[in-house]
């Protein structure tokens, strides 16, 4: 059947088959191909040898002869493990063969030396079979060293291109490059196991050969230092720098300077540096109180004994002073506790020291520090601070703010009293008191702030009189006269009532009038005001004809009294006594009625008897009548004149100024049951 062609009809193949793929053989893990056996054939069908499982044994059993595993007899054959394969540049990374040889180099026209030998390394590296030539470094040897041959494969036989192998290396042999032979006379350890692990037997070490160049050279410097002079050092500096880096002596000093004006005792910290003999003072925090902040007082440097020592030649103007101008400086040996230092003119005394101090003194100098002297410390007398007088800028208040505190603050104010009085204002009409007649015409209003105690003057324009009005003073505390500029005294509500004089500036007010509000705060604060200051206000108000309200709840409070105390037999006549004085304007109006206590009150020139609202009790004063005065006005009905002058108190003629009535007249007074 292979020798025949393939043509139709010679062949066994299925030509109703519609699956042609040919099954999977290969697989990838991890990278890797990998050789699967085929489980089923083209399309999908099985095999040939896997058609055993249809030939089943009479017995229902299965071929064993087929599909028996000889595994299970004579168990699993053993594979040894495959070494993975490693590149030969991975093998031998960074693995060299190092060589020690040296060549004859000629030297013409020299008339000391006709030749030199110079030593070199030659270096193979395995990794690709390169070579290269290195010279050690030889001080002053008058030629230059280095790299000789650059790395690179290098020829061995030209003629056939062989390239040195590291098999042709070996001791003792001549390895010829670019002209130049060198000879092998020993190599490294890793060298020797690296031939020797591959069967190369290595030949005997030889001795470099001297270099009479060399030879000579060095014959000629021992002979010139042999008769060279041996000064001796007196300071190794870079030994004690070595020996002493980072060692400080430290000692506690005071500076005394109370002896003068202005001086004090302060304390500082002195450090002596043994690397370099220098000294350095550095400053305390206690000593910065009041002062600029500065760390050191003295920086880093040698400290001379006799600073004002100073030769004639020196330019001293122009240069600083060097070791040749300076003849001692301080060390270690003359800084003892108890003695006294002078740091370009200033004394410092020398209290005490650390205890590293004390052992390098001990052990290095064979001295021994005495213990800490003690100092009389007196307590800090405090200055005494006196307030600086006021200059006029700005308030007294915030001058005295500047003083307290180099940053002032502004000072601080009563918040709850600004709260509870804010837009509560007493106001006063005052005119000038001034020798001018032209002044006598102006009228001003003063606004007292009860928020802030601020005055505030405002001047009424008058007609045809050229003046304007406006704004007098603005809203400001005011100074009473004769205080002291320092503890200042301001003008408060107690000071402004009817009557009193208000100096401001220079100009002097007189109070000749109040609003209704400034008697209800005095009601409210008895206790602020004086006396005569509440009895102004009122005399005033009843005068204007303010207190109306006043009067007639007065007048109902003391009917009351006068019908709890009296009998009701009594009623009659007392109502009829009292019929006569009904208030009314002063302008001769019709007097209103005083409404009984029982009936509901009726406004005052109302026709109807509409009843209205009773006005709040408010503790004010009432008049009271004398006796001889109702019984005269009952027989002579005159209850009008008595009502006018009871409103008209403080203008009334029959008044003296002394306050006392004239004979023959009526008097009314009012009393204060606050």
């Amino acid at each position: 059947m292979e020798g025949l062609p393939k043509l139709p009809g010679n062949d066994f193949a299925n030509r109703m088959r519609q699956k042609h793929h040919v099954p999977q053989s290969f697989k990838y893990v991890n990278g890797y191909p990998i050789p699967v056996r085929p489980e089923c054939g083209l399309g999908g069908e099985r095999l040939n040898e896997d058609s055993i499982q249809f030939c089943p044994e009479p017995n229902g059993g299965v071929n064993d002869t087929v599909l028996y595993d000889p595994i299970l007899t004579y168990g699993r054959v053993r594979h040894l493990p495959v070494k993975p394969y490693r590149p030969h540049f991975v093998l031998y990374d960074q693995k060299t063969l190092k060589f020690n040889a040296f060549f004859r180099q000629a030297v013409p026209e020299s008339a000391t030396e006709t030749f030199r030998i110079r030593y070199v390394h030659i270096l193979y590296f395995l990794e690709d079979d390169t070579m290269t030539v290195l010279e050690p470094t030889i001080e002053n040897c008058g030629y230059p060293q280095g790299r000789l041959v650059r790395r690179g494969r290098k020829l061995k036989n030209a003629d056939r291109e062989e390239f040195y192998h590291w098999k042709d290396l070996n001791i003792g042999i001549d390895v010829e490059m670019h002209g130049y032979v060198f000879h092998i006379t020993d190599c490294d350890a890793y060298t020797k196991e690296f031939l020797l692990s591959n069967g190369i037997e290595l030949n005997e070490i030889e001795l470099l050969p001297p270099d009479p160049a060399m030879n000579e050279r060095s014959i000629s410097q021992r002979q010139s230092f042999r008769h060279h002079k041996m000064y001796p050092v007196p300071d190794d500096k870079l030994r004690k720098y070595l020996e002493y880096q980072g060692k400080v002596l430290h000692f506690d000093c005071v500076l005394d300077e109370r002896d003068r004006e202005g001086g004090e005792l302060m304390t500082y910290k002195l450090f002596y540096y043994l690397e370099d003999d220098t000294v350095s003072i550095k400053e305390l925090k206690e000593n910065q109180e009041g002062r600029d902040y500065f760390p050191m007082l003295l920086r880093k440097q040698k400290l001379p004994k006799n600073w004002k020592e100073n030769p004639v030649s020196h330019p001293s103007i122009f240069l600083e002073k060097t070791d040749a101008e300076v003849s001692e400086y301080y060390s270690p040996k003359d800084l003892i506790v108890g003695t006294t230092i002078f740091v370009y003119g200033r004394k410092f005394l020398l209290l005490d020291c650390d205890g590293f101090t004390r052992c390098y003194y001990e052990k290095a100098l064979k001295l021994t520090q005495p213990d800490r002297v003690r100092l009389d410390s007196s307590p800090k007398r405090a200055p005494r601070l006196e307030v600086p007088s006021y200059l006029g800028l700005g308030t007294p208040e915030d001058s005295l703010a500047s003083y307290h505190s180099l940053v002032p603050k502004s000072p601080k104010k009563d918040v709850i009293t600004y709260l509870v009085n804010v837009n509560k204002f007493l106001r006063y009409g005052c005119v000038l008191d001034t020798a001018h007649p032209e002044d006598k015409i102006r009228k001003f209003v003063l606004s007292l702030s009860l928020a802030d105690g601020t005055i505030t003057i405002m001047e009424s324009s008058v007609d045809n009189s050229g003046i304007r009005g406006g704004r007098f003073l603005s809203p400001r505390k005011v100074w009473l006269p004769g205080c002291n500029p320092d503890e200042p005294e301001y003008y408060t509500a107690k000071d402004l009532h009817i009557g009193a004089t208000v100096v401001v500036f220079a100009h002097r007010f007189k109070i000749v009038s109040a609003d209704l509000y400034v008697y209800r705060y005095m009601q409210a604060y008895p206790e602020i005001f004086s006396p005569i200051a509440i009895d102004s206000v009122r005399n005033f108000l009843l005068a204007e004809g303010h207190l109306k309200d006043d009067l007639r709840r007065a007048t109902e409070e003391e009917y009351q009294k006068l019908e709890q105390s009296d009998g009701p037999s009594e009623q009659g006549e007392v109502q009829k006594r009292l019929a006569g004085f009904q208030i009314g304007d002063s302008n001769g109006a019709s007097p209103a009625p005083i409404a009984s206590p029982r009936a509901s009150p009726v406004p005052y020139g109302d026709a109807q008897a509409t009843p209205f609202a009773e006005p709040p009790e408010h503790p004010c004063p009432h008049p009271i009548i004398p006796d001889e005065e109702l019984r005269k006005a009952y027989h002579t009905n005159e209850p009008d004149e008595l009502a006018i002058q009871a409103y008209n108190v403080p203008d009334d003629p029959t008044f003296s100024r002394q306050g006392s009535p004239k004979k023959g007249s009526k008097s009314v007074h009012f009393q204060d049951d606050c």
